[in-house]
């Protein structure tokens, strides 16, 4: 058998994660470095154990065979070490991190946290908010609050709520839409590369489609846009769980009636296969019942 430490450890875990994520720069942003070191690491890999784990193409890096075989144990491995180092780190306290989208985050998570600390004042919730396709693995993230359809491989999905959409603005610019032809003149607020609804979703059913809506401001981020319509910029098409709160509060108010489900949903998604820590049960029966409110 070969010796391990002429292995560096920092090499096998690049490959592990250039294998389970695709990409380079996935891999890199996952370990928190570049892409280029993520490249030397995965060379130095290949080098130490005398075998070509990748083919470079143009449309990215591909396993051979060896490297398919070298990665799904090496997968296996890291996913064995952070269970035993979550076994350590759940001797020492109660804490638990979450990965979740930014805009959930800012929107409705950050807002009620304090509710979760008064219930479980011993457990400590870590907030992850990246827009990265994170994977949750044990002692590292271990839960992801997701929105989409639940059909994630290699991890638990349970859905917490189904999504439904709406118009919303700013109540001073409630009155510049008395009627679905507005919708044709007035400002649209879009969010940039929105793959998982259109407006279609709510414009079908008053008998519309999305190319007949006027033009207006972009953003990247949902988050972005609720801002931009409480401004008073346009109409933004939003879902309910994320314009609740400022609907609540004022800032904003549906543009016209109706509110039309959507195909995705809000899920709780953990680990594969791993036993819930009975504070990450907590967490989950927490958001569950608030999120349903």
């Amino acid at each position: 058998m070969q010796d391990l430490s002429n292995i560096h450890l920092a090499a096998l875990r690049a490959v592990e994660a250039v294998a389970r994520l695709g990409t380079l720069k996935a891999a890199a942003d996952a370990l928190g470095v570049t892409s280029g070191a993520i490249s030397q690491q995965v060379l130095k890999a290949e080098a130490q154990m005398g075998v070509t784990l990748f083919r470079r193409t143009p449309k990215g890096m591909v396993l051979t065979p060896i490297g398919r075989e070298i990665a799904s144990h090496l997968t296996e491995g890291f996913e064995a070490l952070l269970r035993g180092v979550s076994v350590a780190q759940s001797k020492i306290e109660d804490s638990m991190t979450v990965s979740v989208a930014p805009v959930f985050a800012a929107k409705w998570l950050v807002r009620r946290l304090g509710e979760f600390a008064k219930l479980e004042p011993d457990i400590r919730v870590r907030i992850d908010a990246s827009g990265a396709h994170v994977m949750p693995r044990p002692g590292d993230v271990d839960v992801c609050i997701r929105v989409g359809r639940g059909d994630w491989a290699g991890v638990a999905a349970e859905r917490i709520l189904p999504q439904r959409v709406f118009p919303v603005c700013a109540p001073g610019f409630a009155e510049q839409v008395p009627d679905l032809a507005a919708l044709t003149t007035v400002p649209i607020i879009r969010q940039r590369s929105n793959t998982l609804f259109g407006w279609d979703v709510w414009l079908a059913p008053n008998g519309m489609a999305e190319n007949m809506l006027g033009e207006g401001p972009v953003f990247s981020d949902a988050s972005l846009c609720l801002d931009a319509a409480s401004a008073g910029q346009g109409v933004f098409l939003a879902l309910e769980t994320l314009a609740r709160d400022a609907i609540d509060m004022g800032q904003l108010v549906p543009a016209l009636p109706g509110r039309f489900p959507t195909e995705v949903a809000y899920w709780f998604v953990e680990p594969k296969g791993v036993r819930r820590p009975p504070h990450v049960k907590a967490f989950r029966d927490w958001l569950f019942a608030a999120l349903s409110l």
